[in-house]
């Protein structure tokens, strides 16, 4: 079995991904700014030597919206390479070469970093996670009306599944840029708002709202969407129905 080290291990995707792994009998070891004993800030690296010491590989799940991706990469990289350079798998995002958005320019940053790294390296990319467009509608809904961005589709996928592919690559060879990864289905925005709406009882009246900027064209073009890659099997309603389920029990 082999050691292996999770980035951002507590977080949507890590914690799936760590479940996943220890279940298959691997050594793994959970890296987060709280998470003991490898509470490891990434944006400087404190501690960051002891946690990859010995791994055979890091499944690089961390991030941070508000930036500074880079900076936790490049600290990553470095102290892997000490390390004596396990096979790094990093998850990132379908369309980060192609919306014009400062998250995905990072984003589209550390995937250079990593395939110029000189690690035994592999990438994901995945759509957005249906928990995201969950959270996206919630905050949305606490408003009488729901403005959603006009024109805008989303193909989100089940977390579990792109855990799932995660926990195999991180256990095989280093595979490069693998085949990316979308949801089942490429849905308008205001079908999303009204299973959303549907499944919580909420009334809520929807209102497109046209935005400007070159991302928002960007998502428009469908720049974020990946559909002959549609290997996603849950769908958002089926994911809702789920997660009603779990609270419920």
């Amino acid at each position: 079995m082999a050691t292996i080290l999770v980035t951002g291990g507590t977080g949507t995707l890590g914690r799936e991904v760590t479940d996943r792994l220890r279940t298959d009998g691997h050594e793994i070891r959970v890296l987060s700014r709280r998470s003991q004993p490898y509470a490891v800030d990434l944006r400087n690296g404190t501690g960051l030597g002891a946690a990859v010491d010995g791994v055979d590989t890091i499944v690089h799940c961390a991030t941070q919206p508000r930036g500074g991706d880079d900076t936790a990469a490049g600290h990553l990289i470095e102290a892997a390479k000490r390390a004596g350079a396990p096979h790094l798998v990093h998850v990132s995002i379908v369309g980060v070469d192609r919306v014009p958005l400062g998250y995905y320019r990072v984003k589209r940053q550390v995937e250079q970093m990593v395939e110029d790294s000189g690690l035994g390296w592999t990438i994901l990319r995945s759509t957005q996670f249906h928990d995201l467009v969950l959270r996206v509608l919630a905050a949305a809904a606490r408003l009488p009306v729901m403005p959603l961005p006009a024109g805008v589709r989303l193909q989100s996928i089940d977390t579990g599944e792109v855990a799932d592919r995660l926990a195999e690559l991180a256990v095989a060879g280093p595979a490069g840029r693998v085949p990316e990864m979308g949801g089942p289905e490429v849905r308008e925005l205001p079908e999303l708002a009204r299973a959303y709406l549907r499944a919580t009882g909420k009334r809520r009246p929807l209102v497109s709202v046209p935005l400007a900027g070159k991302a928002y064209a960007g998502y428009r073009r469908g720049g974020h969407l990946t559909p002959r890659r549609a290997v996603g099997k849950a769908t958002f309603e089926e994911f809702l129905t789920e997660r009603c389920r779990r609270r419920q029990g």
